[in-house]
Formats: structure tokens, sequence, C-alpha cells
């Protein structure tokens, strides 16, 4: 057992070394996506508006069309109702910052609504968990919708517009859904299957780590897909294989377990069928466990729960209040600052200071080198691109749809490189009232990307989030009464197999959740020292139980060379 009286001795103030923030990783598997999604969605609405001379009208479609950036990793049946949430909290956010603009033009009341708006959305988007790309797009539409000239009786068409481009945006999202109905269970799966081969080829903290997060989303986007079909049963038994092989690495298969955990995922990723895999000794139990868990979530007990869950995230001792007061704060005192230097665009400075606003100050710091650096070359692109865009009308949206596009497709390999692209873009709209000196534009954009990363960081330094240590205190607990769940669970021959793979996919949870409370706290400066030895101790005890409760499943069976269903 470990010494939890000791407590490790870390200095007051982390280092924040820039390389990390600005290496290039890998894209995401779904780039594409969302870089297209965006882009149908948007065409539409402004190649009509061009068709009707009406571009100035451009920022209330574009506030329906960034819709179709969320939601890319649900499953259809969660899409469908996370993206009208999202265009029915674009509406109204909007609506707020248009009746804000038409009763008052003071620049104080509008920067203070707008710091508001977006230390709301900041809570709302982290309790709900819905992104990439999470707050800013709300901050983005709403801060410059503020700035906007408006009037009482403009303010009905402008959300008609909204709400318009919204539905459009939201057919986009679903439309997939028509083609291949089963995709996004398919990748999560497919990321499980790869992330439990790694932790069967290399068994260790950092892969079993990885694999219990990549098998924990797998069975909550199956839990959310709606009634099981034979593909999705398919897959439930794809992850009971993945979760044996990073629960108990290395036994069944041997050597030969990651090659064929691999070759499963590469078949699910494809077009083809499903891949079907020999039933794992207590496949029929958990696939049971499964029915009876997602029926108890649709039943309006369950809808109640989750409600009240939601609820207890944005109450008074949620860890997500300190990082909305850091958004409050550093958005507030960007828009002042700009003002102060007489910048007509403080919204700019608004939504920099809002995209530092991450978990913890080390994000915060890697998030203020990559925005700065992307805004101030965007800009460059900017000046390159923009003689083109004026060559025509046409030309102006086809350059602001390409850099839509451009925007998504490289964000994934870091902020930064995104930055590049959605520069230009933001430039580039508002061509799309009327000309503007480019050296102005510049200029300001310039400006406001320093005070508003400067403030951000200076927020997000000053106003403390003492609670990220609480919450890994809570989220110790929380695994030390999952693990003794499941060890009972296990250990008492007359509990059902369906309650002893519940009780393990909980602990699973557990720990998912603790070590992304870990990683949070390590990241935050002010607080007192984490008790390091008891995370490493739970995660290593979950662990060890995760394994005996997959041992006394039995060993998987082998599996043929190939299989569909």
């Amino acid at each position: 057992m470990s010494d939890t009286s000791i407590r490790p001795r870390r200095p007051p103030v982390r280092g924040l070394p820039p390389a990390p923030a600005l290496r290039l990783s890998r894209p995401s598997d779904i780039w594409f996506k969302p870089a297209l999604s965006v882009v149908a969605a948007s065409a539409v609405p402004h190649l009509t508006l061009l068709a009707i001379g009406r571009l100035d009208l451009v920022i209330y479609t574009m506030a329906g069309a960034l819709c179709a950036l969320y939601g890319h990793g649900l499953p259809y049946a969660r899409r469908a109702r996370a993206v009208a949430g999202v265009v029915l909290g674009m509406t109204a956010s909007l609506a707020v910052s248009l009746v804000t603009a038409s009763l008052t033009g003071s620049t104080a009341v509008l920067i203070a609504v707008g710091a508001l708006l977006a230390a709301v959305s900041k809570a709302l988007c982290d309790a709900t968990r819905i992104g990439p790309p999470g707050h800013v797009i709300f901050t983005f539409v709403s801060s410059a919708a503020l700035f906007a000239p408006q009037r009482p009786e403009q303010i009905p068409g402008h959300l008609a517009l909204t709400l318009g481009a919204g539905a459009f945006a939201w057919l986009v999202a679903v439309a997939p859904a028509l083609v291949r109905r089963e995709g996004p269970e398919r990748r999560a799966v497919a990321r499980a299957l790869d992330a439990a081969a790694g932790c069967a080829a290399d068994p260790g903290p950092r892969t079993r780590n990885a694999a219990a997060a990549a098998v924990h989303a797998a069975w909550q986007c199956l839990l959310a897909s709606g009634r099981p079909t034979p593909a999705r049963r398919s897959l439930e038994r794809l992850v009971v294989h993945a979760e044996a092989a990073f629960a108990a690495p290395g036994p069944a298969g041997g050597a030969a377990e990651p090659d064929r955990l691999r070759a499963w995922a590469a078949l699910t990723r494809a077009r083809g069928p499903v891949p079907a895999p020999p039933a794992a000794p207590g496949t029929a139990d958990e696939l049971y466990g499964i029915d009876a868990e997602r029926a108890a979530l649709r039943a309006p007990e369950g809808r109640r729960a989750a409600r009240r869950a939601l609820l207890r995230g944005l109450g008074p001792g949620s860890p997500l209040l300190p990082v909305a007061a850091r958004a409050l704060a550093g958005c507030a005192l960007a828009g002042y600052l700009c003002a102060a230097l007489g910048v007509g665009r403080p919204y700019w400075a608004i939504v920099t200071a809002a995209s530092l606003c991450q978990a913890n100050i080390t994000l915060s710091w890697n998030r203020a080198l990559q925005r700065t650096l992307g805004n101030l070359l965007g800009v460059l692109v900017f000046a390159a691109v923009l003689p083109v865009s004026r060559i025509s009308p046409l030309a102006l949206v086809c350059c602001c749809l390409f850099f839509s596009f451009a925007a998504e497709a490289l964000i994934t390999r870091n902020y930064w490189l995104g930055s590049v692209a959605v520069t230009p873009m933001a430039l580039l709209v508002l061509e799309l009232g009327g000309a503007h000196p480019a050296g102005e534009l510049i200029g300001d954009r310039v400006l406001d990307t320093l005070l508003g990363a400067a403030a951000g960081f200076l927020a997000a330094t000053l106003v403390t989030n003492r609670r990220a240590a609480g919450r890994v205190e809570r989220a110790l607990d929380a695994t030390h009464r999952a693990r003794a769940d499941a060890e009972r669970a296990g250990a008492d021959p007359r509990t059902a197999p369906a309650e002893r793979d519940r009780a393990r996919r909980t602990l699973t949870a557990s720990l998912v959740e603790l070590r992304e409370a870990g990683d949070t706290a390590a990241g935050e400066w002010w607080q007192r020292a984490l008790p390091e030895q008891r995370l490493l101790a739970a995660e290593r005890a979950g662990h060890r139980t995760l394994a005996a409760t997959a041992q006394r499943r039995g060993p998987a069976a082998p599996a043929p060379s190939n299989g569909a269903e």
C-alpha cells in the first residue's frame, strides 16, 4: 500500500516549453468530414445570397452553416439531437447579441455582453462535451454580431436566416446516415481495436490508459447508437475482444493477437461488411447487459438522471466554473484593452482570448502560442489572396469556401496550422459586406491577436482553478468504489454475468475520468500538490481488477482469418 501521507513537492511555477505546442501531429481519421460538411452547408446560402445581391447578410447564414462542424464523432441518432441543440443555442446566442446591438451603441456594454456570452458558451460546451470546435464558434458569431449595425425590426429576419441555414446544416450533418448508418460506431470500434492492439503489443501504463479510453468511448458510442442491428451486434462483439485484450494483455492470442485486432480494425473502417468475430466467453451475457443499460438510459428515469448530472456539472462546486470565469475575465480584459487603444473591431480580441480558455494553464499557454503564430501567418496569406478575392463577388465567395475547407483540413494537425486558414477566412467575411482598406484590416487583426492572447493568458494565470485537485480526489474515490464493486461482483458466484460486466464497464469509465482529471490538474498552477502516488496506485489496482475480471470470463477463442456478417 502506498504512503498517501507523503506528498511530492512541486515547484510553484512549471516550465512552458514552446516546441511541444507547435509540433505537428497526424491528422484525424475523419478530418475530411467536418471540412466537407462546412463547405456544403455554407455553399448553398452563400451562393443564394450572391444570386440575390445580398452578401452583406452572410454573417447570419454563416452562423447557421457553422453548426455543421459539430457532432461528427457521434452516432447519427445522437448527432441529430446534438446538432439541433447547437442550432438552437447558436440562434439564442445570436439573438442576445442582435438585441443588445440594437438597443445600445456603448462599446463598454457590448464588450461586457460579449464576454458574458463567451463564458456561458464555454461552460455549456464543456458540460455537454459538445466539440470540437466547442465554444469558439459561438463566441465568434455572437461577438461579431454585437459590433454589426442593427435595428430592432431587422432582428426577426436575421434570425430566420440563421435558423434556415442551421436547418440545412442539420441536414448536411445527418445525411450520411442514408449511406452508412453505422459509420460513427464503426470508427469508434476501430479506434478501440487499434488501441487494444497497441496495448497487447506493448503493455504499459500509457497504452493501457489509451486503450481504456478508446474502449470506453466505443461503448458510449454504441449505447447511444439506437436499436441494435446485425452490424451493431458484430461491433459490440468486437469491443468485447478489444476490452479483453487491453484488460489482460498478452494471454490468449500471443504474438498474433495485435495483428488480429488490427486486421479487424481495418475491416471495420472499410466499407465492406463488419467483421464477425467468434464469441469470446461471456459475450452473450455482456451483450445482454449492454441492452439492459441501453434501455435504462432511454427510460424516463435515465433521461432525468442525465439532466441531473448535467446540472451538477454546472453547479456551485463544478470545476468548470473557474474556467468559465477565466473566459469572462480574459474576454472582457481583451475587449476593453482594444477599445482603449481605439481598435475598431474588438470582437477579434474577444475571440482570441476565448480560444485560450482551456482546461489548465499549460494548455492555455500552448493555445496562446498556436493562436498567435497562426494568426500572424494568416494575415500574410490574406494579404496575398486579397487581390484574387476582389476580382468578382463569386471569386470572393469561392475564397471563403476554400479557406473554410482548409481550416478544418489542417486544424487536426495542429491548431496553429488551422489558424493560418481561419484568419484569412474571417477577414474575407468582412469583405462580403464591402471592401475595406487592407492595411487597416491587417493592422487591427495583428493588434487584436496580440492583445487577446496576452489578456487571455493573463486571465488563465490569475484566475486560479484550485478545484482541479478536488476533481482528482473525487475521481480517486469513484475509482475506489468502482473497483470494490467490480471485485465484489466478480467474487460472488450469485452475481448475474450482466451485472459483472456492467461493474467492469463502470470501473473502466472511472479510470478514464481519473486519468483525465489527473492530466488536467497536472497542468494547473497555484494549487496544492497532487497525490501522484495515489493516482498511480489507483490506476494499477484498477487495471489489475480489470485483468482479473477479464480472465474469469475465460480466454478468447481463436478467430478465423476473415469473416463477415
